[in-house]
C-alpha cells in the first residue's frame, strides 16, 4: 500500500479532522462522528483507510495522553473498518444508507463491549467484573448507538464529497 504525497497529504488532514470532530463534540458524551468517518473512508479508499483512521488514534495519545483508555483504540476503530470492508463494495444505491447507518449504530451500540477485554485485561476483573462493566456502560452504549444511527446520515455525503474530490484530483 505505498502512498503518493497527495495520499500522505489527504490521509493526515483526514485523520485531523476526525481529531477535530472529536474534540469540538466533547461537550456532548458519546456523540461524535468517528464511525461516520471510518465508514465514509473505508467506503472511498478500502485499505488505505486504516491510515486517516490510524493517524486519528495517534492524535489522540499523543493530544490527550497515551493511557489505558488508549489501548483499546489500536482495535475498537478497525473493527468497524473491517465490518465494511465486508460489506459489498457493489451495494444497491437506496440501500447503502440505511446499511450504513445499521453498521455506524451496531458499533455503537457495542462500543463497551469492544472496549470491556483490554480493560478487563489491563485491570485484573474477572468474567463477571467484565460483564459488570459492560451493565454498568449500557446507557451510554444505548446513546452511542443512537446517535450513531442518526450521524450516520452524513455518511453517503461523506463518502459523495471524497468521490468527487479524488476525481477533481485525478483531472489536474
Amino acid at each position: 500500500m505505498k502512498l503518493t504525497t497527495r495520499e500522505l497529504t489527504v490521509f493526515s488532514m483526514l485523520g485531523a479532522v476526525m481529531y477535530a470532530s472529536k474534540v469540538i463534540l466533547e461537550f456532548a458524551p458519546n456523540i461524535h462522528l468517528l464511525g461516520v468517518f471510518t465508514i465514509a473512508f473505508t467506503v472511498v479508499y478500502r485499505k488505505k483507510a486504516l491510515y486517516p483512521i490510524y493517524i486519528y488514534v495517534l492524535l489522540n495519545g499523543m493530544l490527550s495522553g497515551f493511557s489505558a483508555w488508549w489501548v483499546p483504540y489500536l482495535y475498537i476503530w478497525t473493527v468497524l473498518w473491517g465490518v465494511v470492508m465486508l460489506l459489498p463494495k457493489r451495494m444497491p444505491r437506496l440501500v447503502q444508507p440505511a446499511v450504513y447507518m445499521v453498521v455506524c449504530a451496531a458499533h455503537g451500540f457495542l462500543f463497551g463491549t469492544l472496549y470491556a477485554p483490554v480493560q478487563a485485561i489491563m485491570f485484573g476483573l474477572s468474567l463477571e467484573g467484565m460483564l459488570a462493566w459492560i451493565a454498568a456502560g449500557l446507557p451510554w452504549d444505548f446513546l452511542h448507538g443512537v446517535s450513531n444511527f442518526f450521524c450516520g446520515a452524513l455518511i453517503m455525503p461523506i463518502v459523495s464529497v471524497l468521490r468527487a474530490a479524488q476525481r477533481y484530483a485525478q483531472k489536474s
